[in-house]
């Protein structure tokens, strides 16, 4: 088992660095960063160290009316390359948090792997991700809208500095919320390639439910779920639309337990998550028309707590155990 895909709120607290990006474009390695603020915070949310900066992009700064940021205001600023070694000492140690991290993060890469550079990084949260965990009742989950939940003023949107530092302000009370919910925090690991030439390249952050479904289980499927009985590591786990949990959050428990996510519906299914307990469409449907046990989300948390062990896929191909079968013959 596993820490590396989210972990408990209530787990012992780390240091967190709070980045916001202001962009030329959406497509990173092509758009540039215009302007960048990262605070690097201590367990307790204080801020240690930090960078503030605008940026020559050395492109058109794009969207001038989203930003406020024009070609004449970053003609004379740094480039990124005259930065990244500050911006490495804030990251250095910390889960690096962003609103909609993965843009964030892409940017980072691309603009790093242009500078030559390697980010200490490791892992990763969303804190939109997170704010769907902790039942607030809004109507939608922007910065400026968590913010004024708390009584945060936020002065000015599409500052970088401004942006980063009411993310900084909403991270404590959420943080705080997510431990009294006793939810998971949604922390991601992010990965680095270094190549024989000497360069480093940062692997995309990819949505977890897709990175879920390709990987192998290191359990043999010991088949269906039986009411009444615990769970077993191997059992393959498909999630319906009607849960009131997230995803992500339901895919973490259960690559944490030493389950399979599947994307799929099919006779190798163990069980799907579902809430509704008779569905007319989707894998609950599907679930129940091949026979498969739908068990609600509340259900599935009450039992992934106590998951039993499995069979592990190195025990069965053992190449000793091959051997003696092999003798029979």
């Amino acid at each position: 088992m596993s820490h590396t895909w989210g972990r408990p709120a209530s787990h012992p607290r780390e240091g967190w660095a709070v980045i916001d990006v202001e962009t030329s474009g959406f497509r990173p390695g092509q758009a540039r960063i215009l302007s960048i603020a990262a605070l690097g915070l201590d367990a307790d949310g204080r801020v240690e160290q930090s960078v503030v900066s605008l940026l020559n992009p050395g492109v058109d700064p794009g969207p001038t009316h989203v930003h406020g940021l024009t070609a004449t205001m970053l003609e004379d600023q740094p480039q990124f390359a005259d930065i990244v070694g500050e911006l490495i000492e804030v990251l250095r140690g910390r889960t690096l948090i962003a609103h909609n991290v993965a843009f964030d993060y892409a940017f980072l890469a691309a603009e790093a792997e242009l500078a030559d550079a390697e980010l200490p990084v490791d892992t990763v949260m969303c804190t939109v991700e997170l704010a769907r965990r902790l039942e607030l009742g809004m109507d939608n989950l922007r910065l400026e809208t968590l913010a004024a939940h708390w009584g945060i003023t936020q002065e000015r949107p599409h500052d970088a500095f401004d942006d980063a530092l009411v993310l900084t302000r909403v991270l404590t009370p959420a943080l705080e919320r997510a431990r009294e919910l006793d939810v998971w925090l949604p922390i991601r690991p992010v990965t680095r390639r270094h190549w024989p030439n000497g360069r480093v390249t940062h692997d995309e952050l990819r949505p977890l439910k897709v990175m879920a479904s390709r990987m192998l289980c290191p359990y043999l499927n010991p088949g269906r779920y039986v009411t009444g009985r615990p769970l077993v590591q191997g059992m393959r786990v498909a999630l319906a639309a009607e849960v009131g949990r997230t995803h992500e959050e339901l895919v973490e428990r259960i690559l944490y337990a030493g389950l399979a996510y599947s994307d799929d519906v099919d006779r190798e299914t163990s069980l799907v998550v579902c809430n509704e307990t008779a569905p007319d469409q989707g894998k609950g449907y599907h679930a129940l028309q091949l026979g498969v046990p739908v068990v609600s989300d509340a259900q599935f948390m009450d039992r992934v707590a106590s998951v039993v062990g499995g069979t592990s896929m190195e025990v069965f191909t053992d190449p000793g155990l091959l051997d003696e079968q092999l003798a029979l013959f």
